[in-house]
């Protein structure tokens, strides 16, 4: 993890908590939403891991908090130390995710599966709530769940991980519906992103895995900051409800060729 801190803007005065942000997508966006002048509360499971990303991000502007996303005790701890040492949480990303299984849906474990939702849905419906009523009901601000174009399309041997994302695309319609007109809900659904979590997708396969994608390459975790970024930004303050699909352009070979 490169040190960011010289390249970030002046304060921007807005504060963001972020599922899952030590590594892979949830650090692509914490580096985005840090670089141009937030502050961030991080939150993962290996509290090293998540004091090395405070370290790289600049401990001046983030802070981590460890602890498991489908805990509610600690979701509790983490919008009110966000709160306590920030005064605010005006974006909420919902990055944690987990995807322990691999196989089809017909053998699926079930007690795997509600450990998926658990984690994936439940989680990230928990996180808003607590933020709505910490801090956005009274004074607005924005949510973006990370969901995956599995959750938009048949995707043989991930099936459970697919219904959670696409439990989360609906719970994004959802909340935006009723968090409206001040709070903004909207989604991302990534395409393969080169991060540990996705590994299994590519590794030993990259360059093959990469020629299914009309833009030539895999995902980067600061391609999805990018989008969270915008998505967050008042440039986007007329969207909400929305999947935003960042896929390298993968979904333009589904037709008929």
């Amino acid at each position: 993890m490169a040190d960011n801190s010289t390249e970030r803007a002046a304060d921007s005065g807005k504060v963001a908590l972020i599922t899952g942000g030590s590594r892979g997508i949830g650090y692509g966006i914490a580096e985005a939403l840090v670089a141009r002048g937030d502050r961030v509360c991080i939150t993962g499971r290996n509290e090293d891991a998540l004091k090395e990303a405070v370290e790289a991000l600049g401990a001046d502007r983030v802070m981590g908090v460890a602890g498991k996303a489908h805990d509610e005790a600690h979701q509790a701890v983490a919008v009110e130390r966000t709160m306590e040492a920030f005064g605010r949480v005006d974006f909420l990303i919902n990055n944690a995710g987990t995807n322990p299984v691999f196989g089809p849906m017909a053998d699926l474990d079930l007690g795997v599966a509600r450990k998926v939702f658990e984690t994936n849905v439940i989680s990230a419906l928990g996180f808003a709530q607590r933020t709505w009523h910490a801090w956005q009901k009274e004074n607005g601000g924005a949510i973006v769940n990370i969901a995956s174009i599995a959750g938009v399309s048949a995707s043989p041997f991930i099936g459970a991980y697919g219904m959670s994302k696409a439990a989360m695309v609906n719970l994004t319609l959802q909340l935006a519906h009723e968090m409206a007109p001040g709070v903004r809900v909207n989604a991302i659904a990534p395409a393969v992103v080169k991060t540990k979590f996705a590994q299994a997708l590519y590794e030993g396969r990259e360059q093959e895995a990469a020629a299914a994608y009309p833009l030539g390459r895999l995902g980067l975790p600061e391609d999805i900051g990018g989008a969270a970024a915008f998505l967050t930004s008042a440039q986007a303050e007329w969207i909400t409800g929305q999947t935003l699909v960042v896929d390298g352009g993968m979904f333009l070979n589904a037709g008929v060729h």
